[in-house]
């Protein structure tokens, strides 16, 4: 019987073991770069089967709140190297959440104080995180975004591309993690409730998943299908997005997916750090048909399950082939060791929720490990 504890090789990924850590953000890099803080952060946690960073950002447009890491400047390529060479001296792998927010931003965090872009000039209600001048954080509403024009969406995709390059390339990463969920900018392209265009990456399921494609095969072309994955949220309700029908649509998406070899495939079940069983639409969603498509369509790229999971959890899901991987959010944040206690059923640390976002070392490199 498969155990959470096996190795797994995922597209050009070998893995000790199927625990991965969910990324998650930390607001602890001024200026978007990474500094000693996530050198140690990253580092404590390097026997994951695989770590997913934090979202980070693709372009100075694509950031969304303070002081998350970019992979646009010299000297963010130079601090995440510190950090994937510090996870690679404890043994393990590291990929990179390839992160452009569109819509859920602020006008403070913009190029110029411009507004945020998206696919439509539709204003999320959702808020986004900014640093007070005294170094205090505060959540603010998101500003009002412009509609993309057609003529800039090659340069964004290009963007896309360009950071994977560097990722790899600068960075020292073992693979790249597209992020397509969460109500982001791929994610908001695929949405019906966030795209209401009308040209060709809108209206029909096949426009509205273009971007979404022209991303992963810029992206993979760059470095490589086997070290690419992409995370998606085919129901989830965060910041303020919605689906008529998203069964066909994400089905459409692994459907797509499934031809182009990537590493893995990131599913976020029900509602982003809520309700395993929430959904959208006429029907609940049905996971198991979509990654029955995702097969079907010749998909062989692991599928890695996230939301709410914990160990029982975990170990039936693999067990059942349900998953060959399992993501762990909040359980990292507070144990750094968390492969270890899992292995031993150890006790656990609760996470300090006053410490997510924002901060110094407190809540984020000084959790104990177990004895």
């Amino acid at each position: 019987m498969t155990t959470l504890f096996d190795p797994l090789q995922a597209g050009d990924l070998a893995l000790a073991n199927r625990i991965v850590m969910a990324p998650l953000t930390r607001n602890r890099s001024p200026n978007a770069v990474p500094g000693d803080l996530s050198v140690t952060y990253y580092g404590q946690r390097a026997t994951a089967g695989l770590i997913v960073t934090e979202a980070t950002a693709i372009s100075h447009q694509g950031q969304g709140y303070a002081d998350v890491p970019g992979l646009y400047g010299a000297d963010q390529l130079a601090g995440w190297k510190r950090v994937t060479d510090a996870v690679h001296r404890a043994g393990g792998k590291i990929v990179v959440q390839l992160w452009h927010v569109g819509r859920i931003s602020h006008v403070s965090l913009q190029p110029g104080g411009g507004k945020p872009v998206a696919p439509s000039a539709i204003r999320a209600n959702s808020k986004t995180f900014l640093v007070r001048p005294d170094g205090s954080g505060e959540f603010a509403e998101t500003s009002e975004p412009r509609a993309l024009d057609a003529a800039e969406i090659p340069g964004i995709v290009d963007d896309f591309r360009r950071a994977a390059k560097a990722a790899i390339e600068e960075a020292g990463f073992d693979g790249v993690e597209i992020h397509g969920a969460n109500g982001y900018l791929v994610d908001q392209f695929l949405r019906s409730g966030t795209n209401h265009r009308t040209d060709d990456y809108g209206g029909s399921i096949e426009n509205r998943t273009r971007f979404l494609f022209e991303v992963v095969d810029a992206v993979a072309g760059a470095v490589g299908a086997g070290r690419t994955g992409i995370r998606l949220s085919p129901v989830t309700p965060a910041n303020d997005t919605s689906d008529a029908n998203p069964q066909p649509l994400f089905n459409h998406v692994v459907e797509g997916l499934g031809r182009r070899s990537l590493a893995y495939i990131h599913i976020v079940e029900g509602a982003t750090g809520g309700a395993r069983d929430f959904s959208q639409g006429d029907r609940p969603f049905d996971y198991a048909e979509l990654k029955a498509t995702y097969h079907k369509a010749g998909g062989r790229g692991a599928w890695l399950v996230n939301n709410g999971y914990d160990k029982e959890l975990a170990e039936k899901a693999v067990a059942d082939g349900k998953a060959d991987l399992v993501a762990f959010g909040k359980l990292f944040i507070a144990n750094p060791d968390l492969v270890s206690r899992l292995k031993r059923n150890a006790e656990l640390n609760a996470p300090d929720k006053a410490t997510f976002y924002g901060g110094d070392a407190r809540g984020y490199t000084d959790y104990p490990t177990a004895a």
